[in-house]
């Protein structure tokens, strides 16, 4: 049970509204984010054991972020004009709360750039094949860190839900979700009418079941997504670390080794997993090999990488996690 001294306290804001505007918005509930998602562990070493809950802030505070959201989205849509049917010139208002959603969007790309950042580097002067393989410390950091990101990305999800609540939801409701229409518009044949919408739907409802057997859970195909389409803030904590930390480290690096036959994993992350599921990777214990091959395996999935990857079937195959 958390004391007192470890929640974050409400700040001072004086006599300003924290809802005027964007700036004075962010500047209130940043604070809380920079203390839910980015607070050092204990002990800041790669092979540190991070807990996997974040820290959390004062019910005081928690109750101001949710007001002052609540009166900010509210003052922009009383603000946002209705738009005129013959005025063709002005391009509609972004809906209430699009600036706060590509805010949060760049805010966990930046902590997920930062993690990366901290990542344990490969040895430029060891063989480019080698690249560190049997150094365990790559993956023990990962598993560790998405751990505590993850975490801290659900506290973030839980404490700012209006956000999902009023502008995700209407989103998706917009056709602006992570599955749209335009994604089965080309196996649907021309015309219009009832007929023609009621089988655009059924193409949707297909398309959608087709999607959630491919990748398990529908976080999953929402972290998948491509930037731009609207997702709950949680999967899109996870599509930022899958874009900004595990797409960068699954990438052939410049003169790295090619495809060829007989051509092994080519990324850095791959690299390592392979060692560690072939001959430990520099593990002795077989039970951290095994938790930390489940680890990885969950931590692609949960990111949305997509599950014809070689790396997501090499751990499949392997059985991590059965």
């Amino acid at each position: 049970m958390e004391s007192h001294r470890d929640l974050l306290p409400n700040p001072p804001t004086g006599s300003a509204d924290p809802s005027a505007s964007l700036p004075a918005l962010w500047g209130y509930i940043q604070p809380a984010l920079d203390h839910i998602l980015r607070a050092p562990a204990p002990d800041d070493s790669a092979n540190a054991d991070v807990p996997a809950k974040a820290p959390a802030v004062d019910v005081s505070y928690h109750m101001g972020i949710h007001t002052a959201i609540y009166n900010y989205f509210t003052a922009a849509g009383t603000a946002t004009k209705p738009e005129s049917p013959f005025d063709w010139t002005t391009p509609p208002a972004p809906p209430p709360g699009y600036d706060v959603y590509e805010r949060l969007d760049a805010y966990f790309a930046d902590a997920a750039r930062e993690l990366l950042a901290g990542a344990p580097r490969a040895d430029q002067d060891q063989d480019q094949d080698q690249d560190q393989a049997h150094d365990p410390a790559l993956v023990r950091y990962l598993v560790a860190r998405f751990a505590r990101y993850t975490a801290g990305a659900q506290a973030v999800h839980r404490l700012l839900n209006y956000v999902n609540r009023q502008y995700v939801k209407r989103a998706v409701d917009e056709d602006r979700g992570w599955l749209r229409a335009d994604d089965v518009a080309g196996e649907l044949p021309g015309g219009g009418g009832a007929v023609a919408h009621a089988r655009a739907a059924e193409k949707m409802r297909e398309r959608r079941a087709a999607e959630l057997r491919r990748w398990g859970a529908e976080a999953c195909a929402e972290a998948g997504s491509a930037h731009g389409r609207v997702v709950p803030l949680l999967s899109l904590a996870h599509r930022r670390f899958r874009t900004e930390v595990l797409e960068p480290l699954l990438a052939v690096p410049r003169g790295g080794p090619r495809g060829g036959e007989g051509a092994g994993p080519r990324g850095r992350l791959a690299r390592v997993v392979k060692a560690l599921l072939e001959d430990g990777g520099g593990v002795g214990d077989a039970r951290e090999r095994d938790a930390l091959a489940c680890g990885v395996a969950e931590m692609l999935r949960r990111t949305g990488v997509r599950p014809d990857h070689p790396l997501r079937r090499r751990l499949e195959k392997h059985g991590a996690c059965a």
